[in-house]
């Protein structure tokens, strides 16, 4: 009798491999067409693999757990020389070499009773494995790509009991057809990282973590312009009390938001919701994290007024004791980075925010004046502008960044 090899059939357009969960035969049982001969789950679902035809079960070589590609060899059925015929075979001989999937006559790929196979009879059933290629739409990631980008419900569900998400594997890469991460990459993961040292993060920096995770979701990006500070020194130096220079941006902003509330609207499906009012936060360093305090109505309030409550709420900040209003989302944030030595940057907006404003460390640099015809020493810092891409494009992005620095400009209208 013909031996014809079982091959993981095409289950959906789209998938490109499958694991075996359960193998429902055993060699040398008989079979019917159409019969479940093993259960395996996809990144989609659970489903059964049957039987191309009648026969008697030879070799089964697929294990339980394992991931195997579309086209890789499951087993060995011996058929009648009319089912070979019938499954597409030229010849009525022994079949014994390596397959490759040809399309199958279902057009979505679950009816695995049809699957049609090309034959080179001059190797082994063991030799090799048939390579993945495209299906119809495509692998649904790229060859060669790392990191666990599609994550099947089994695996899923093994990360959530280890408290784990997809960010977390994104380092790791993947045996699988087309680099997709198999769970028995994920064990080996597990593995190795008893290797190295290890410390419990704390409830802040996962805070950080989650919100961050649900920040890069959108499409972020970052202009920035430099920012001539001179006459914002020399007006704090004069004031009492004094603001700090993130208090000067929180300002600036704020007046700047106030003229094109639109930019500092959330999409919602087809529509802009447009802020109800120009609340704006502030990064504070605490440890091991960031908190974010939220200064409300800051167009309403000139510059002097908001000193007071900015420096309370710096100081609750420093120790976790902020009020409950402060705590309630604004529209944007600003982040003096500069207070690092840092000079530029690219911070990410909140979740619930589409900007953020950053002003970077100042330095004396020569600047052209065309008063005097010569170069004058000025300070200068870089102020970043990140934004939600779907809300602003670069230019209104440019347009609303040298708006601040213009306000900055001129600190006793703040």
């Amino acid at each position: 009798m013909p031996s014809i090899p079982i091959l993981m059939p095409q289950l959906g357009e789209s998938i490109a491999e499958a694991t075996i969960v359960r193998v429902l035969i055993e060699s040398g049982a008989k079979v019917e067409a159409g019969q479940d001969i093993f259960e395996v789950e996809t990144s989609k679902a659970v489903m059964t693999v049957t039987a191309p035809c009648s026969g008697a079960v030879g070799e089964v070589t697929a294990i339980p757990q394992t991931s195997y590609a579309v086209g890789a060899t499951l087993g060995a059925l011996l058929v009648s020389e009319e089912d070979a015929k019938a499954m597409g075979f030229a010849d009525q001989r022994s079949i014994t070499g390596p397959v490759s999937p040809m399309k199958s006559e279902s057009a979505n790929g679950s009816d695995t009773k049809n699957v049609h196979f090309a034959v080179d009879d001059h190797s082994t059933i063991h030799e090799r494995q048939p390579t993945v290629e495209p299906v119809v739409g495509g692998l649904p990631v790229p060859a060669g790509a790392g990191g666990a980008t599609y994550i099947s419900a089994r695996m899923r569900a093994r990360m959530h009991e280890m408290g784990l998400n997809a960010a977390d594997l994104s380092a790791v890469a993947g045996s699988g057809a087309g680099g997709r991460v198999t769970v028995e990459d994920f064990e080996q993961f597990l593995r190795s990282l008893e290797a190295h040292r290890m410390t419990k993060a704390s409830a802040m920096r996962i805070a950080v973590a989650d919100s961050m995770r649900r920040s890069w979701t959108r499409p972020l990006a970052t202009v920035g312009i430099s920012v001539v500070l001179d006459p914002l020194l020399v007006h704090r130096k004069k004031a009492n009390p004094k603001p700090g220079p993130a208090l000067y941006a929180v300002r600036a902003l704020a007046l700047a938001l106030s003229e094109n509330t639109a930019v500092a609207g959330r999409l919602v499906g087809n529509r802009i919701v447009h802020p109800s009012a120009i609340d704006i936060g502030f990064a504070v360093e605490v440890d091991d994290g960031v908190m974010v305090p939220v200064l409300r109505e800051v167009e309403q309030k000139p510059l002097a007024a908001l000193v007071t409550p900015y420096n309370e709420l710096v100081e609750k900040a420093r120790v976790r004791r902020l009020p409950v209003d402060s705590k309630r989302p604004g529209i944007a944030t600003v982040t003096n980075f500069g207070t690092f030595g840092i000079t530029w940057a690219t911070p990410i907006p909140l979740p619930e925010q589409n900007l953020v404003l950053g002003l970077g460390a100042g330095s004396k640099v020569p600047r052209w004046s065309d008063e005097v015809g010569t170069f004058i020493p000025v300070t200068e810092a870089e102020l970043t502008l990140s934004f939600d891409h779907r809300i602003l494009d670069g230019g209104g992005a440019g347009r609303l960044l040298n708006r601040v620095a213009a306000l900055l400009q001129t600190p006793e209208k703040l």
